[in-house]
Parts: C-alpha cells; structure tokens; sequence
C-alpha cells in the first residue's frame, strides 16, 4: 500500500494556521507572568521579615535597657542603721539577669552594656562616680567614663546635649547604654539596619551609700576596660 504525503502547499497552509494558533494562544501566559514577578514579590516578602525583625528587636532592646537601670536602682544591701551599699556582686546579678532575660539575643556576644552612677561631685556639678560594662561589643559611653566631672563645674549631665539628666544632692541616676549588634535574618537583601543604641535612667529607690562600689565577696570587678 502506498502512502499519499501532503502536497507542499498543504504543508505550508498546515504550518501557518499553526503559527497563527500559538499567536492567539494565552494559556501559559499567567505562569510566565507569575514567573517574571516573584523575584520582586520575594524581595518584597523577605525584606517585610527582616524589617518586622528589626522592629521587634529594637523594642527588646529598649525594654532590656529599661529592666537594667530599673533594677540597679533598686541595688543595695539592708541596713537599718547606714545608707544602702552597693556591691559587685550585685551589679553583676544585674548583667547576669539581663542577659537570662534577653532569651536568644547572645548579649554577651552581640552587646555592650554600660550603667553609669550618675551622682553630684564635691563642687556641686555632676559626675559619672563610677561606671561598668557587660558585652564583647566595642563601644564607648557617649557621655564619658568613669571619673567624668570628678571636680569643676564642666560636666553637665548624661544625656543629648541641652537635655542632660542630673543626679540630685544625696542621691544617684542609675543611667543605662546598651549598644546592641544587630544579626540580619537574611543578609543577601540590602536594608539600611544599623547597630542598635538605647538609654534608660532610674533614680535610685532608696537611701544608698554612694562613696564607692564594695566588693567583699571577692568577686571580678565588671569593669569597662
């Protein structure tokens, strides 16, 4: 049996009505669409994330930095007869709670925590009395260190220039700097997320004793160098 093959003007007539059959077809058009769209949703998704993440944190931040000075306000050993001392064994409870709060954070990698005893200096000025540090994070007090304003009356205060807090006579500012290294969930996308720095402040609760830092149970100093 012999097979009849098209005639080559059938061939080409079959080949154009094809042709304008793949023209006037949509039916994968949606998925090359979604296909050039995703990389944008996805950027677009992810950077959302990584936003909401930062937000999140910076509050945790704010809150731990509020939990520390709050706390160290409230340092001092009961006495009914003297002024509260204070310790370094207490001040390192307060690092030490800290960081059990800050669950996943890694303070002690990811952070430096410095708490200022603000307090009045012989001349009636302010001075940073004394001052220590938690975290592996390089950062320096933005309002000086241990001994700033010791005498003289050119330390105003701690705090934005024009908005220095100030310690009362007979009484301390438990004043709190936390610098806090931010880890990006995805560092592939770029996002303008700097370094976290927050303040918090508390006035002391109670009548302490504030000529120095008392260190009779033998313990290592938390000291800022």
């Amino acid at each position: 049996m012999t097979a009849i093959l098209p005639s080559p003007s059938a061939l080409r007539n079959g080949w154009r009505h094809h042709a304008r059959s793949l023209r006037r077809s949509e039916s994968g058009m949606a998925l090359v669409e979604f296909a050039m769209v995703l990389p944008f949703l996805m950027i677009l998704a992810t950077s959302a994330l990584e936003l909401t993440n930062y937000a999140i944190t910076v509050k945790r931040v704010g809150e731990l930095g509020v939990m520390v000075s709050d706390n160290a306000s409230r340092m001092g050993a009961q006495s009914a007869i003297n002024d509260k001392p204070i310790s370094e064994a207490e001040i390192n409870d307060v690092f030490i709670g800290a960081d059990l709060q800050a669950s996943g954070m890694n303070l002690a990698t990811n952070s430096r925590i410095i708490l200022s005893s603000l307090q009045l200096n012989g001349d009636g000025w302010q001075t940073i009395k004394w001052q220590r540090c938690f975290g592996a994070v390089n950062y320096a007090s933005a309002y000086g260190t241990q001994g700033t304003g010791a005498t003289g009356t050119s330390f105003a205060g701690m705090g934005p220039t024009g908005k220095e807090l100030k310690a009362a006579a007979g009484t301390a500012v438990m004043f709190v700097e936390i610098r806090y290294r931010y880890k990006r969930l995805m560092p592939l996308f770029w996002l303008p997320l700097n370094d976290i720095t927050e303040t918090s402040a508390f006035n002391v609760r109670d009548r302490r004793d504030l000529t120095q830092v008392y260190n009779s149970e033998n313990v290592t100093a938390s000291t800022c160098s």
